[in-house]
């Protein structure tokens, strides 16, 4: 079987998913993977696969916590979008799959191909909880990267056809933790007002992640350069996470049992509606701003949650390979038999 695999890379999320679904791929000797990444620049992904190629597609601007509409117009390229839709040869593929990458959805589509969608934005086809957006920016969610069988990923099933998050980070690995270490991954927002913020803390630990700091000490304050190895060791160590409202680094601390301070990026349907869920659920703390006073109480509370997830990936693995002939209903109906909810 050949595949192709396109993957959204405007987030480490996606990538991270891809890294667990195509190791579970690989315990099966018949399947060759040609990976397309789009909306990021060009750079080593440690991905097994036959081949990986960039595309521009589409990404989105952000500037203090916020999605800026009209400067996202003007930094993407749609004539190069259309440009790379119509160029992408998919006739020779066995199985098309997408973890909400455009360029490889519309050119299945245009092409009338059958496409496999994998992520957490398909489980919005379905009745979950949503917040905000407007009817146009929901059309656009929807539209983005389309796929005839979509399977939708989120922390609770909400009695719909949809799976567990994949969770490429194990509970037994949780050990020498401190308890008063803190990880900050807040990239989308003023830096420095982020560290002035939790420098009126410290009692705490923080570590604070993201592309534009360097490593650097000071006193309770650790910023730290956006890494995959020494953030993940950090987070297994740690005690709570404050953290926008994105789907992976969420389903990490739930599988972690790491207690979750969170702030939905502004104008963003998905954050905003992940947001929603986690309040319906009680599984973390949600806000719309950094206050000072609100931190602080979250910071003494003890209010973590640990969720049992199955491994997601691997039964994704198997049933991809095997052409994905089993219902995603069917699936669903597996997965979350096993799934426990532990309150601490």
């Amino acid at each position: 079987m050949r595949m192709l695999y396109g993957v959204q890379g405007t987030g480490n999320g996606h990538i991270t998913r891809a890294i667990a679904i195509t190791e579970a791929i690989n315990e099966y000797d018949n399947v060759e993977i040609d990976v397309l990444l789009s909306g990021r620049p060009p750079e080593p992904v440690p991905l097994e696969v036959t081949s990986c190629s960039w595309r521009d597609g589409l990404t989105f601007v952000h500037e203090a916590g916020q999605v800026k509409v009209l400067k996202t117009v003007m930094k993407n390229n749609i004539f190069r979008m259309v440009s790379d839709i119509r160029s992408l040869e998919v006739k020779n593929y066995d199985l098309i799959v997408t973890d909400f990458e455009p360029v490889v959805s519309w050119a299945a589509k245009m092409r009338g191909r059958n496409t496999v969608g994998i992520g957490h934005q398909y489980a919005f086809f379905h009745d979950v909880p949503t917040r905000g957006g407007s009817f146009v920016n929901k059309l656009i969610m929807k539209q983005f990267a389309p796929a005839k069988t979509r399977v939708g990923l989120h922390w609770h099933h909400f009695d719909q056809p949809i799976l567990p998050p994949i969770v490429d980070i194990d509970f037994n690995d949780r050990q020498d933790v401190q308890f008063n270490k803190v990880v900050v991954y807040l990239p989308f927002e003023d830096q420095a007002q982020v560290v002035s913020l939790l420098k009126k803390c410290p009692d705490y630990e923080f570590y604070i992640y993201s592309p534009e700091l360097t490593d650097a000490d000071e006193g309770h304050i650790h910023r730290r350069k956006t890494s995959r190895e020494t953030f993940k060791q950090d987070l297994i160590t740690s005690n709570a996470v404050i953290c926008n409202t994105g789907f992976e680094l969420i389903s990490e601390c739930l599988t972690l049992g790491i207690k979750i301070f969170t702030k939905p990026l502004a104008g963003q349907v998905e954050q905003l509606s992940n947001g929603a869920a986690l309040d319906e659920l009680n599984y973390a703390t949600v806000a719309d701003n950094l206050f000072l006073p609100s931190v602080e109480q979250w910071l003494k509370s003890r209010n973590a949650v640990r969720v049992t997830y199955p491994n997601v990936q691997q039964y994704l693995g198997k049933w991809l390979a095997s052409g994905a002939t089993e219902s995603v209903e069917d699936m669903a109906e597996k997965m979350w038999r096993s799934v426990e909810v532990i309150r601490h």
